[in-house]
């Protein structure tokens, strides 16, 4: 079985998983933004999720098609460029990209967008 999504990839975004980071990589937005304004459940959260990251790894090859966009490579230009819009122009999408570039992520708020729908937007691309 591909795997459209890494283990390690999982425990370096843990790694910032008290904003919610490798919650959102793994397809769980709605956790992900309670992270995110709780620093991780108040770090309890994030502590146990340090051995819940192999399980939600396989949810998240299951749901998600491995293709031509690689998953982490998106997620890496989201979390560290997003501002830039390099992760939208890595997927092909040159408008929003340029859109996102003259307004820092079109103020922040695409940035968030893209938090909450980067895998279903990866997996359109690849199916």
């Amino acid at each position: 079985m591909q795997r459209s999504h890494s283990v390690v990839m999982g425990y370096l975004l843990w790694v910032f998983g008290f904003m919610g980071a490798h919650r959102f990589y793994y397809g769980r937005p709605i956790t992900g933004t309670i992270w995110f304004f709780t620093l991780g459940l108040f770090f309890i959260g994030w502590i146990v999720d340090l051995f819940l990251i192999p399980a939600m790894n396989d949810d998240a090859d299951r749901r998600y098609f491995e293709g031509s966009v690689d998953y982490n490579i998106a997620w890496i230009l989201l979390t560290f460029l997003g501002a830039f819009g390099l992760h939208r122009f890595y997927m092909g999408k040159l408008f929003t990209g340029l859109l996102y570039l003259l307004t820092l992520g079109l103020f922040g708020l695409g940035i968030l967008y893209d938090y909450w729908t980067l895998n279903e937007q990866i997996d359109d691309i690849n199916e």
